[in-house]
């Protein structure tokens, strides 16, 4: 025997509450504020600042995939969804990981003897 599930009880089975809801859209806000308090104040040194705010990055993307997208919540869903997204992490890494390589080789092709210690007069 079968049981059938109605509409709201699919949507709450699949979504959060309110508060984690709550909880993930302020702590994104709090992250891309502290961010962009650190570019306008320059607080840190241009090296430590880029680590910085790729770090504040990463903590908000997983703040969203746990609040938002409900990745590794213990519940009876189809594991589908998390295959969906460590595809999509593999094509963005393709993507970025590629358009890195080739801007840097096309640097070094069409510049071969320009480097940073170099002047201008």
């Amino acid at each position: 025997m079968t049981h059938d599930l109605s509409l709201k009880e699919i949507k709450k089975e699949w979504h959060g509450s309110l508060r984690s809801y709550v909880i993930g859209f302020t702590a994104s806000l709090l992250l891309t504020a502290v961010s962009f308090f650190l570019v306008i104040t320059r607080i840190f040194q241009e090296q430590t600042l880029i680590y910085t705010i790729i770090a504040l990055a990463i903590v908000q993307a997983i703040i969203q995939l746990l609040f938002f997208l409900h990745i590794g919540q213990e519940e009876a869903k189809p594991r589908w969804a998390t295959l969906i997204l460590a595809f999509t992490i593999l094509i963005l890494l393709a993507i970025v990981v590629g358009s890195l390589w080739i801007m840097n080789d096309l640097n070094a092709r069409m510049m071969p003897n320009m480097t940073m210690e170099q002047s201008h007069d």
